[in-house]
């Protein structure tokens, strides 16, 4: 007797392109938050004139960015969370109406404006490139898409 092969049902795979958006959208409000809580933080006095605080957010803050750049495979996936933080950053350095600031302009507020900055942007070059979507050789007189693997499809 032979015997049937039943398949298992499948599952309605979900568009990569909405899983894509969703989780560049949580690395967005993830760098949101880290701005929200280092911008509060990172002004504690420890040693006088020099600010270990702002350095090591910084330093943090670097290591999370190549993180999430690696994970995502993409220098997007380090910039992201990078323009949250620098969203946060932005706000936070604009005078209130008491004329305060949350990131002052001392020692502190420098070292972390400054080191930040230097660590979104090296965090982001430090991703490896998968290349310009300029530059890849494509069959001339064919009309399609390219897929993932660099083919031409229907």
């Amino acid at each position: 007797m032979e015997e049937e092969q039943v398949e298992a049902p499948r599952r309605p795979r979900v568009p990569s392109a909405i899983v894509d958006g969703v989780a560049y959208g949580l690395l967005f409000l993830f760098g949101v938050a880290f701005g929200v809580v280092s911008g509060l933080e990172h002004a504690w006095p420890v040693a006088g004139a020099f600010a270990p605080i702002p350095i090591v957010l910084s330093a943090v803050l670097f290591v999370v960015l190549y993180g999430f750049g690696r994970l995502m495979g993409s220098r997007v996936g380090a910039f992201v969370p990078g323009l949250g933080w620098m969203f946060v950053v932005l706000v936070f350095s604009l005078p209130r109406r008491e004329g305060d600031l949350l990131i002052a302009g001392n020692v502190q507020g420098y070292y972390y404006l400054a080191c930040g900055a230097i660590a979104v942007v090296a965090a982001v070059l430090l991703i490896p490139s998968s290349g310009s979507w300029l530059l890849r050789e494509r069959p001339y007189g064919k009309t399609g898409r390219m897929n993932i693997s660099g083919e031409m499809s229907a």
